[in-house]
């Protein structure tokens, strides 16, 4: 320490770096963001496995954190189908996939579930890769021809001046008859975008694996419940309760995969969001304008530097305005049919699906509907034993009554003579269990008259 009293400049360094690693120590190692294996998939079905963390993703797709959490197999969110502006959420029972215009990014790829989906996802891929060059390489074909075509004909017409127009606008429509035809492929149907090519093959496997669950649960609910109305047991219960919690796991996971196809279906936005090529095009095609226009707006750098610092903030809000009224407009745009048409099957499946697990659902409860009949049923009969007996017991204890007082050790005249009494006595004996017998009759038939028992 100096004389003055100040702290040397290299004790005060140390003491500074030795304060950072007690608190280094305190607070202990910084925790990073989960580090998880994606399997990405490129538009030639290609596979390649990366490991990212959830900055990473979003950077990568332009994803927000909620959609990603989504997908978070430790969580338990519902089916759902999330379109945006660069990418399909899509989490789908097992299937937990991110699509873009040129990628798959699969989350759970080490799931053996997911395994066939994978394999079926790479075939589409690559067929539609395949697709796409075999239509790009058709269509310079036609237009090299079409363009052979429409000189041949301008050199056959170009001595009629006075039909010139009317040939020039045959050959246009010509022409714009011919574009329209080439955008179909050769079998008739038009090649989809990459991202409905994935899009479809999540849903056929989702759609396909929970109508084949629906369809082995039904097969053996059926013998179950049937057997249970046969014979009820503790075993036959055990199983047709296993039955019944599997089946309402299964309606609601088919249920909330429907809902979701509905949603997509009655909601054009959303549909239009999930066109990534076309925006993706469309972008390309905005860029490649604006930089055409920046190149020739250099001239007038200088005057629109000097009026840069006062209208820095108005220009800024009003070019993210026009972005977002463009790109609202360029949605709107979108023709959803072909999606449109995409989703329909599947919701038909999945409805059908629906309508299976119900049919089954009403099965079950008709069968507990009529387990609970015969329960009752058996009560009433148990029931109406109980008042049988209890009745009969009533009317023997007044003989057990009569009986008592008779055992008592008083003396009776009525035993006082020999012959006579043994007579008495069987009189006194066979008159009291008549009366019961005749008590027991009379008390029956008042419950049957009062429908306490059956006739």
């Amino acid at each position: 320490m100096a004389m003055d009293g100040s702290i040397p400049p290299k004790s005060e360094l140390a003491l500074t770096q030795s304060l950072e690693q007690v608190r280094a120590t305190l607070s202990g190692p910084k925790k990073k963001g989960t580090v998880r294996a994606w399997l990405v998939l490129n538009t030639t079905g290609q596979a390649q496995v990366f490991e990212a963390g959830k900055s990473d993703i979003m950077s990568r797709t332009g994803l927000p954190g909620r959609d990603l959490r989504s997908l978070d197999p430790v969580l338990s969110y519902p089916s759902s189908i999330l379109g945006r502006e660069r990418a399909i959420v899509i989490n789908l029972e097992n299937i937990k996939a991110i699509v873009t215009h040129n990628e798959v990014l699969l989350l759970n790829s080490r799931d053996p579930s997911v395994t066939p989906f994978i394999e079926e996802l790479q075939k589409r891929l690559h067929f539609h890769y395949h697709s796409c060059h075999t239509q790009e390489a058709d269509d310079e074909i036609s237009n090299k021809n079409n363009i052979h075509e429409s000189e041949d004909l301008k050199s056959r017409i170009g001595s009629s001046q006075r039909f010139s127009k009317r040939f020039s606008k045959f050959i246009d429509q010509d022409e714009s008859i011919k574009m329209e035809d080439e955008v179909e492929s050769k079998d008739g149907s038009e090649v989809l975008p990459f991202e409905f090519v994935a899009l479809e093959a999540c849903l056929e496997a989702t759609c396909s694996r929970l109508d084949s669950e629906a369809r082995t649960l039904e097969k053996e609910a059926h013998p179950a419940l049937d057997k249970l109305t046969s014979s009820i047991s503790t075993l036959n219960l055990e199983r047709v309760r296993q039955i019944k919690s599997r089946l309402v796991a299964i309606t609601g996971r088919v249920q909330k995969v429907r809902d979701e196809l509905e949603h997509l279906l009655n909601d054009d936005g959303d549909m239009a969001e999930m066109y990534l090529t076309e925006k993706f095009q469309q972008s390309l095609e905005n860029s490649s304008t604006s930089s055409i226009n920046e190149r020739d707006d250099m001239d007038d750098e200088e005057f629109q530097s000097a009026i840069d610092d006062r209208v820095a903030a108005e220009i800024s809000s009003e070019v993210s305005e026009s972005a977002n009224d463009t790109r609202s407009a360029m949605v709107k745009n979108f023709d959803v049919k072909e999606l449109e048409m995409l989703l329909e099957p599947y919701f038909v499946q999945i409805d059908g699906t629906l309508n299976t697990v119900s049919t089954l659902r009403e099965y079950v409860d008709n069968t507990e509907d009529y387990l609970n009949i015969m329960l009752d049923d058996k009560q009433n009969h148990l029931l109406q034993m109980g008042v049988l007996l209890s009745t009969a017991t009533v009317v023997v204890n007044f003989f057990i009554v009569v009986a008592g007082i008779l055992g008592m050790n008083i003396r009776f005249n009525l035993f006082n003579d020999v012959p006579p009494g043994n007579t008495r006595f069987l009189w006194t004996c066979g008159g009291g269990t008549f009366s019961c017998v005749v008590l027991y009759i009379f008390a029956i038939a008042w419950y049957k008259q009062k429908r306490l028992l059956e006739r």
